[in-house]
């Protein structure tokens, strides 16, 4: 498994629960720019639509040498594949508790393209504190033990 992108303000913004892997629905060109490292997934977020997962607002440019196409929205919403079961769970999570769906990294699995997502709860101002404050503590003690 190659990662291809990966989003670094998910576990920054979001405390990460469960994770998920999905399939992405996309177009041969598209896959293309994906291949070749061309995504971004700052910013994007999963989307419910019906009884469906889309990812939105994760940016794929035009591949160089596809052409001209007309009418693509390089941050349009890509269907997402999972199992029926699958989706009614992460529905009702995210009725139920507020929870929000995150895009953590695109990689290879084979030769197919898969979405890792987790299920989060956004923090607040004060936990980002604290989580630097324990990671800075861990750095200094790391810090002095390397000395000794």
């Amino acid at each position: 498994m190659k990662t291809i992108a990966f989003n670094r303000r998910a576990g920054f913004d979001y405390k990460i629960t469960d994770r998920y892997e999905a399939g992405l629905v996309l177009r041969g060109f598209e896959v293309k720019a994906v291949k070749s490292g061309q995504i971004s997934l700052k910013e994007s977020f999963v989307t419910v639509k019906g009884k469906e997962l889309y990812l939105t607002n994760a940016h794929i440019p035009l591949w160089k040498q596809a052409g001209e196409i007309k009418n693509y929205d390089p941050t349009g919403p890509r269907k997402l594949l999972l199992r029926k079961s699958e989706i009614k769970h992460l529905i009702g999570k995210m009725r139920v508790e507020g929870l929000t769906l995150v895009p953590i990294r695109v990689y290879n699995k084979k030769r197919l393209l898969k979405l890792e997502f987790g299920v989060g709860k956004g923090k607040k101002e004060f936990d980002k504190r604290k989580d630097l404050a324990k990671k800075e503590a861990e750095r200094r003690i790391d810090r002095a033990l390397k000395n000794y």
